[in-house]
């Protein structure tokens, strides 16, 4: 376990004893002050399905650490049906922006984060933020969605040998800041928030430090993730997931193959095509929304849930996204004898700007001169002006580089007796990253086009 490092001596550096760090001092402090008008919110997401595994893990002293928050936390499934609630209003909200095009986000990480900054709203800013994380208020008082989420980060974080899991929160605070001790106690203990004094009107210097954090802990994947911070700007709070993890049933990189993928009735593209050859993995066949369902583990039995909509039928799909219909998909699941799954090998990327979609689903006053995060400071002199979330998600053979894996390939006549069953995802589909432990969707989105970056 890293030690926790004393505060610097010198100007800038930690608020708090961070509950675990890589990088080096220098390169988390910056000097200055700044005044304090505007807060950020930065959520970043990162899920190859790897080459590699670097044996990493979220920090054990997530799970060690002794907290004065007690009592029973929200239940894990109950909290696991809000984050998939949120996920797919989120989902139909960036989609319809964009109804052609790759979606790839982290609601985990973007829920996390909003939890995260309602732990300084109060009043009506409170109640809009847990609201359309799709909290019952009613039933669940935010305390215990606090504890939920704490919670949820201890399962995270428990050691695996089979998958590299790293989940965190960060503050970036103005040296003329000064948090209220509750508001500081209670990210360390339910958020496990590392926190780091920032020089906002020095911006390029500010852009530097909290994108050199995001780019470290999320292994160089991540860059750039803020860009022309306001020079009013006087803290912004970083949330960020990082995933590896390698297949259960690998793919044969010698069966990669070029192929078309049906982007639209009227247009193909050429991409490299992977092939898992007589494997028997849990499928569903959903004729009443002319759908095929299929599961594919990783070795730590978290897996990747892949939805295919029969040609035209996407729009139709993702109208009826519910908790609902993820559930059931899950629980039909059955052990299925595939003599060929082909899937695209691909890497695809996001970048949104949640300040303009959030009102959407309800959180509004948290952008306005209206927003009460008197939690935080003990004023009412902060609101949120950005909230910026960026992932990256590769999907790929294991232990091959790209390079070696694309050839072309001779299809046999096959000798088996009785018809064949193939899955091809060779038109636009549906993809799910799924934690086994917390049931929570780690990752979602949509493929419209593999060669889409």
């Amino acid at each position: 376990m890293c030690q926790h490092p004393r505060k610097p001596s010198t100007p800038g550096g930690w608020l708090w004893d961070p509950p675990t760090t890589s990088s080096s001092e220098a390169e988390l402090r910056a000097v200055g002050m700044s005044p304090l008008l505007a807060l950020g919110l930065l959520v970043a997401g990162l899920c190859p399905t790897v080459r590699c595994l670097l044996g990493g893990r979220l920090g054990p002293e997530i799970a060690t650490q002794e907290v004065q928050h007690t009592g029973p936390p929200l239940d894990s499934l109950r909290l696991a049906s809000s984050n998939t609630a949120f996920t797919f209003s989120l989902y139909k909200r960036l989609v319809s922006k964009t109804p052609n095009k790759n979606v790839i986000f982290s609601p985990l990480s973007i829920s996390t984060a909003l939890a995260f900054l309602s732990l300084g709203a109060r009043g009506t800013t409170l109640t809009e933020i847990l609201e359309g994380l799709k909290f019952n208020l009613t039933e669940t008082p935010d305390t215990e969605i606090h504890r939920g989420f704490r919670h949820l980060l201890q399962s995270l974080s428990r050691p695996s040998d089979e998958l590299e899991l790293s989940v965190g929160n960060a503050i970036f605070v103005s040296e003329g800041l000064k948090l209220l001790k509750k508001f500081r106690e209670d990210a360390r203990a339910l958020y496990a928030s590392e926190a780091f004094s920032t020089d906002f009107q020095d911006s390029a210097a500010a852009e530097k430090l909290i994108n050199d954090f995001v780019k470290n802990r999320t292994q160089g994947k991540i860059v750039d993730l803020v860009k022309d911070l306001d020079l009013h700007t006087a803290m912004v709070l970083v949330n960020y997931i990082f995933l590896k993890a390698k297949w259960k049933t690998p793919f044969d990189p010698h069966n990669t193959f070029e192929a078309k993928f049906h982007v639209s009735k009227r247009r193909r593209v050429t991409v490299p095509m992977m092939d898992l050859e007589d494997v028997e993995v849990p499928y569903f066949r959903d004729e009443r929304l002319a759908c095929t369902v299929v599961e594919l583990q990783y070795a730590s039995n978290d897996s990747a849930l892949f939805v295919l909509p029969d040609q035209g039928r996407m729009e139709a799909v993702e109208a009826v996204l519910q908790p609902e219909t993820l559930r059931g998909w899950r629980h039909s699941l059955r052990l299925r004898w595939i003599d060929n799954l082909y899937l695209p090998k691909f890497s695809i990327s996001s970048s949104y700007n949640l300040e303009a979609i959030l009102p959407q689903l309800g959180v509004t006053k948290v952008f306005t001169n209206q927003a009460d995060l008197s939690g935080i400071t003990g004023e009412r002199n902060l609101a949120v002006s950005q909230v910026v979330h960026k992932t990256v998600l590769d999907v790929t053979e294991v232990g091959t580089e790209a390079a070696a894996a694309t050839g072309s390939k001779i299809m046999l006549m096959s000798g088996k007796i009785g018809p064949l069953t193939t899955v091809s995802f060779n038109r636009p589909f549906l993809l799910s990253v799924l934690s086994k432990d917390t049931q929570d969707i780690l990752f979602w989105g949509k493929v419209a086009n593999p060669n889409q970056a």
